[in-house]
């Protein structure tokens, strides 16, 4: 279990002498030249890893990465779907109570379009290669089923940013971290294990949101925290109320697919 952290943590060491070789680089720009490092020596060392400890002789196959490319690029379009969903939600609140003001395109330049695009397949493939990749299947193996969906979810959430957005903002956004891990797991177990999915759904909320910050949308001073989400001049809609909404949602549409709705029906009928 501190196969992961230990990377990272060599990341962070490797990393620390650009602070003296190039000055004008900001501490989190070093920060994040150190997490590049760790996601690289995670690329290297993975797939020994899943030999050794997992026994597994297509790593990478078993992870969820490497499948048909039509199985990947319909995993991946449904899980972008679902961000755009969740995403016109926030928007669609936010604008209807005179929260934000919408701009459009033009608010966009090249630049920011590219850095939104390298959110959602950086931040998306990374994060979720970790978490709902190897961090799961390490769970797994250690328990029942459930218990390590819940728990991945909650450790998901855990180590991201929340304790200094006030209590209310923390349990805010906790609570939709831990939605939207539960969201991203099952979105993978419902494509037969393929990751790219999970990698949509995250990666097109962080890339979205970014393109709406960026230019696309103003978020007026005044708009709530329950609403927007915690974070003041950079706020995280899956710790607001509609976020919560949004992604409840999903899981209970997913369980309706599921029969589990029309069961519950029949038996409160029958009852």
């Amino acid at each position: 279990m501190l196969y992961v952290p230990v990377l990272y943590g060599l990341g962070w060491l490797l990393t620390r002498p650009l602070g003296s070789l190039a000055p004008g680089l900001r501490p989190d720009q070093v920060d994040l030249a150190g997490a590049v490092v760790a996601l690289l020596l995670l690329l290297l060392t993975l797939p020994l890893r899943l030999r050794r400890a997992w026994g597994e002789s297509h790593p990478w196959r078993t992870l969820g990465v490497v499948a048909p490319p039509l199985a990947i690029l319909g995993s991946f379009g449904r899980g972008l779907l679902k961000a755009l969903a969740l995403l016109a939600l926030v928007v669609g609140a936010l604008l209807a109570s005179g929260s934000a003001r919408w701009i459009g395109l033009a608010g966009l330049n090249g630049s920011e379009w590219l850095n939104a695009l390298a959110l959602v397949v950086g931040v998306g493939f990374a994060e979720e290669l970790v978490f709902r990749g190897w961090l799961w299947g390490e769970l797994q193996g250690l328990m029942a089923p459930r218990a390590a969906l819940l728990l991945q979810a909650a450790l998901f959430a855990l180590v991201h940013p929340w304790s200094r957005a006030g209590l209310v903002g923390a349990v805010g956004l906790l609570g939709g971290l831990f939605l939207l891990g539960l969201n991203l797991a099952l979105l993978r177990r419902d494509d037969q294990g393929i990751l790219w999915g999970p990698i949509g759904l995250h990666g097109g909320l962080v890339g979205g949101w970014f393109a709406l910050q960026a230019g696309l949308l103003e978020l007026l001073p005044d708009a709530p925290q329950w609403l927007a989400g915690p974070g003041s001049s950079q706020p995280n809609p899956i710790g607001g109320l509609v976020g919560w909404i949004g992604l409840g949602g999903l899981l209970v549409l997913r369980g309706c697919r599921k029969g589990r709705c029309r069961e519950e029906a029949m038996a409160d009928t029958s009852g």
